[in-house]
């Protein structure tokens, strides 16, 4: 049974030991205190490389059998490269795959390493978790911005958050500075600057009581959902899409599912399904492995499964 170590990276560092996809032991994370947001961002990228080294090292608890290592950014990344990351602006051009496994080599382990995006370390998390390593799943993650993760893994830029979903000149909210977005409408920060006078949860809330512009806005987020979900289904076909992190809490299932079916006539194409799942670091931890390993075993001709 092959072991692998996943690395998630969001406000913390998390890292656990995968063997035979799952699960060995506990995680490990980095600050400790979960009080402490900011502690990555303050990172310089070489500091930053070397945390994710130590984290790695301490959850492989000694072996230096470890077939490969995954870990998930937040962020554009092609080849190894971290090409763009908001939430961790100073890896914007790090060889992050080149810089790491030299860093492991300086602490004996000599390993595989693959960088993925943290939606698609999802994505693999819950194919494996799902037991739906042999099937196409695709995960929208709902949090500060809006992720889409991909399993398996396939060469593109997946930046599904960014699915121009309206035309409407207004729709400026997106933190890329693009108009229409997706992740201007649902996104967190998106939600806060459209509504200066209320957070998501209090228009959200504000809309089960019938006031105007919130249940118009409530209608507006589903329908931003649908529509991009809508155009994955078009282009890449029905199948199975997860819904998860913590504005996954907004969700009107019902009301989601009859925009999908306005929006999706083909009947071919009627076969998908939505559900929404716990956004759990466990399952990116996992996601991380698993997408090493599968990454290690193409580069050694061997099929992953």
């Amino acid at each position: 049974m092959a072991k692998t170590i996943g690395v998630i990276l969001s406000e913390r560092i998390s890292a656990g030991l995968v063997v035979d996809h799952k699960l060995d032991g506990g995680l490990r994370s980095f600050p400790a205190s979960e009080e402490d947001r900011d502690a990555l961002v303050e990172l310089h990228t070489e500091a930053l490389i070397q945390t994710i080294s130590e984290e790695v090292v301490l959850a492989a608890n000694g072996a230096k059998d470890i077939a490969a290592v995954g870990v998930a950014v937040p962020g554009l990344v092609k080849n190894g490269v971290v090409e763009e990351s908001p939430n961790l602006p100073q890896l914007k051009g790090a060889r992050m795959r080149e810089l790491l496994t030299t860093e492991l080599r300086s602490h004996d382990l000599d390993t595989a390493v693959t960088i993925v995006n943290d939606a698609d370390g999802m994505a693999a998390g819950l194919a494996s978790t799902h037991g739906k390593l042999d099937s196409m799943i695709r995960v929208w993650t709902l949090g500060v911005g809006i992720g889409y993760g991909r399993y398996p893994f396939t060469p593109g830029t997946w930046e599904g958050g960014h699915s121009v979903v309206t035309l409407d000149d207004k729709e400026r909210y997106c933190g890329c500075g693009g108009r229409g977005h997706m992740e201007g409408i649902m996104g967190h920060r998106a939600m806060r600057l459209r509504f200066l006078d209320m957070e998501p949860e209090e228009v959200f809330e504000a809309a089960k009581n019938g006031e105007a512009r919130c249940v118009e806005f409530k209608r507006l987020w589903h329908k931003a959902l649908a529509a991009a979900t809508a155009t994955s289904v078009h282009m890449a076909g029905p199948g199975k899409f997860f819904l998860t992190g913590f504005n996954a809490r907004f969700l009107d299932l019902p009301m989601l599912k009859d925009y999908m079916q306005q929006m999706v006539k083909m009947s071919p194409l009627q076969s998908y399904a939505l559900e929404i799942v716990e956004d759990k670091p466990e399952v990116r931890v996992i996601g991380a492995a698993v997408s090493a390993e599968q990454a290690a075993g193409f580069r050694n001709g061997v099929s992953a499964g």
